[in-house]
């Protein structure tokens, strides 16, 4: 069995598997005081299916990046997914710049909900939980947006912005958790990692 320790804390004699290859996820672990022992970062289909509701695809995605997560008895996994939903709309990661720039146009001066789901998973056993938050964007002039896609910051986030980059100036107000809309709900992912038998900072 593996130890890691964060400064004079052990963190746990488990092996800690992060499923996701997010530098944003694995940040938010670092505030827990964890360092994976290993980073995966799972290959699925994440296509929605045909009328499915925003918060359901959230955690069916989640799921089945943590069923293809291939676990050892001592090991621990951890898997994400992060979801932007206007209405009953889900807005995934754009594929180039012209669905970024049509997905902030149509959040442009809107209120919209950020689903995040959070999967542990051990030899025998998987945790799913998920928190949703609301979060509302200023109106956004042309100037604004073409600034922002110009970033590229917008790739590879669901909806086409990070909240944590140059795009947090267009968020107002949010109800919720913000490491959530980050990517990882802290409270929620503590809880679960405790279960499963990491500890976490403030753990005995």
């Amino acid at each position: 069995m593996t130890c890691r320790k964060v400064g004079s804390i052990t963190a746990s004699s488990k092996r800690l598997i992060l499923g996701s290859g997010s530098p944003r996820r694995l940040e938010l672990l670092a505030v827990l005081g964890l360092t994976p022992d290993e980073i995966r970062s799972p290959d699925i289909d994440e296509t929605p299916i045909k009328g499915e509701l925003p918060r359901a695809y959230c955690s069916r995605i989640t799921r089945g990046k943590a069923a293809v997560m291939d676990v050892g008895a001592n090991d621990v996994a951890i898997c994400a997914d992060t979801t932007v939903a206007l209405g009953r709309r889900i807005l995934g990661k754009p594929a180039d710049m012209d669905e970024a720039r049509k997905f902030l146009d149509l959040l442009s001066g809107r209120r919209h909900s950020v689903i995040t789901a959070v999967a542990v998973k051990t030899a025998d056993r998987t945790w799913v939980r998920d928190v949703v938050s609301q979060v509302k964007m200023k109106r956004l002039s042309p100037l604004e947006r073409d600034a922002y896609l110009a970033t590229d910051d917008w790739r590879g986030k669901a909806g086409g912005y990070g909240i944590q980059g140059p795009a947090g100036a267009f968020i107002p107000w949010i109800s919720g958790s913000y490491p959530a809309i980050m990517g990882l709900p802290l409270a929620e992912t503590a809880n679960l990692l405790q279960t499963a038998g990491i500890k976490v900072w403030g753990t005995p």
